[in-house]
């Protein structure tokens, strides 16, 4: 089953790349398409509303899957175990909602989610969607029952970006040192200033610098 999810907000996409999680790092690194656990994944925010309605479709997939295997030996819960959204905690809105795409399927490995800008052009490869930013969401809606897991989840298939919102840059830890090295040091006639306190050297020929360089 196709669905649009219209109109929310992108929280940790990952899909330049095919990432999965570290146990020993604790955090998710870039990986091959091949690995496993490698997927294109991303979360995103929604009203009440707008679960609302995504908890209806889930819903109806999942009846559907469970009617088109009633002749098999496994047997389909009422409800399902799991759906791809949960309650916020941190309040960035009213529910969190997930959608992934593995990087491979049988051996065969995806192409990456479909990325376009609010005009449906392809937005260039290596594109790096931000958290925070406005997007519609088109995803295929997936029931499954492996005998002891059941639910629903979210395939992703494209991504169409409204409003890109600004990278966020990680806060640093330190406070400011009276007096240490400047990386911001602005040149005197032309001329860099060397970082450990020496005069500007005079400007010297280009023919007068063919020395190899050892570093």
């Amino acid at each position: 089953m196709q669905h649009i999810i219209s109109g929310v907000k992108a929280l940790y996409p990952r899909l330049n790349a095919t990432y999965r999680f570290d146990q020993e790092e604790y955090k998710s690194q870039k990986c091959s398409p091949d690995a496993e656990g490698a997927a294109y994944e991303m979360s995103f925010n929604l009203t009440g509303e707008q679960c609302k309605e995504l908890n209806a479709i889930c819903m109806q997939a999942y009846k559907n899957a469970a009617a088109m295997d009633a002749n098999s030996k496994r047997k389909w819960p009422d409800q399902p175990l799991n759906l791809p959204y949960k309650r916020d905690d941190a309040k960035q809105g009213d529910w969190i909602g997930k959608a992934k795409l593995k990087g491979a399927y049988s051996g065969e490995v995806t192409n990456p989610p479909r990325q376009v800008d609010a005009s449906r052009k392809k937005l260039p490869e290596g594109f790096e969607l931000t958290s925070g930013s406005t997007v519609n969401i088109a995803c295929t809606v997936v029931a499954y029952n492996t005998g002891t897991l059941n639910g629903v989840s979210l395939r992703l298939r494209a991504v169409q970006v409204l409003e890109l919102a600004e990278k966020q840059e990680a806060d640093d830890p330190f406070t400011e040192v009276s007096g240490g090295y400047s990386g911001g040091a602005s040149p005197v006639n032309g001329v860099e200033h060397d970082p450990f306190g020496l005069p500007p050297a005079e400007p010297t020929a280009s023919n007068d610098l063919e020395d190899d360089i050892p570093f």
